[in-house]
Order: structure tokens, then C-alpha cells, then sequence
């Protein structure tokens, strides 16, 4: 039985339709969480075709596997890990991370703790994460936003916790020198 408080009345009467194979409930879900789902898409793939596809993807698959969520957690983050599981699959096929490397331990990179982020509007922050490079893109997406540790990370993108606290690195030294282009201050 799904917790009750974990979904709203009205999720739990289309997860149990869309359990059913009803077509009503599969299209008011799909109304319901395209945008929320096509936003974590286009953070992950950069660009709007590619994401796109992957969100087509991740409806056939949250269709298909809707009777395995067990009400642990919210539905709606139950929701985000297929869609970031889906982006992630597809950004392994185009092999992102080959050319990931870690950072030598004896090199001291100093990033700025400025909370120059919170300048910016969401439009222009999301604008930025989707022209990081896809390596950079998907390791900052999974630990910034879907708050993944190293090692999980590691072990979902097949690199070395070190790959990717290098790509964490790497993202956010991009990500700083982008909003320095763009006019903001930061601290460092």
C-alpha cells in the first residue's frame, strides 16, 4: 500500500489508472509532470531535442515500471530519478565522460565561495548549466541537484570517484568563469 502522505489524493488515483494501463491516467500524468520532467532533461542534455527524446523515453519507461514505486519517498522524486536515470543512459552511450581525468591531489584549486549564484535568475542559471560540456554537465547536475555522493556517481557514470570530483571541479571553475563574463561579482 502507498503512504498517503508521501502523494497527493489525486497522484495516487492515476498511479493506480496508469497501473491499469488506462490512457486517461498516463495522459493527466504526463500533463501534470512534463514541464517539471522536461526541465530536469534539458539540465542534463544541454540542448532541446536531446532532451526532448529523453523525456519521451522517460515516460515509456515511468509507464513501464510505475507498479514497481512502493511509496517510499515522494512520487514526484521517484518521478526525477527516472528521468535523470534516462539522461544519464543516453549521455553513457555518447560516452560524455572519456575524457575525464582526476585532478592531482597535490594541486590546490581554489574555488570562489561567493554566493554570486543567487544573483542570477533561474532562466539564466539553467541557460549557463545547459552550455556546460556534457562530462562537466551531467557530474554537476547529479551532485548539485539530485544530491548524489561521489561514490554513487561514480559508480552510476563507470569513473573513478576522483573523475568526478574532477568534473564537480571543473564545472563549477566554468560555471564561475561564465558568470564573470556575464557582469556579476565573485569572490575570488
Amino acid at each position: 500500500m502507498i503512504d498517503s502522505t508521501l502523494c497527493t489524493p489525486e497522484d495516487l488515483k492515476l498511479i493506480e489508472g496508469c497501473k491499469r494501463g488506462d490512457r486517461r491516467s498516463q495522459r493527466e500524468l504526463y500533463d501534470k509532470y512534463a514541464s517539471r520532467m522536461y526541465s530536469v532533461c534539458i539540465r542534463y542534455m544541454g540542448d532541446r531535442e536531446s532532451a526532448k527524446d529523453v523525456l519521451q523515453d522517460g515516460f515509456i519507461t515511468l509507464f513501464d515500471k510505475i507498479s514497481l514505486y512502493k511509496g517510499e519517498g515522494s512520487f514526484e522524486g521517484w518521478i526525477r530519478r527516472i528521468f535523470a536515470n534516462t539522461a544519464l543512459m543516453q549521455l553513457r552511450k555518447k560516452d560524455v565522460l572519456k575524457e575525464s581525468e582526476e585532478i592531482d591531489p597535490q594541486r590546490n584549486i581554489v574555488l570562489s565561495q561567493s554566493n554570486v549564484v543567487e544573483q542570477l535568475e533561474s532562466k539564466e542559471l539553467l541557460n549557463l548549466i545547459t552550455q556546460m560540456p556534457a562530462g562537466y554537465r551531467a557530474v554537476f547536475n547529479m551532485y548539485i541537484f539530485e544530491g548524489m555522493p561521489h561514490e554513487e556517481i561514480a559508480k552510476v557514470l563507470g569513473i573513478t570517484v576522483g573523475a568526478s570530483r574532477s568534473q564537480l571541479s571543473r564545472g563549477r571553475l566554468w560555471l564561475q568563469e561564465r558568470v564573470k563574463n556575464m557582469g556579476y561579482r565573485t569572490n575570488g
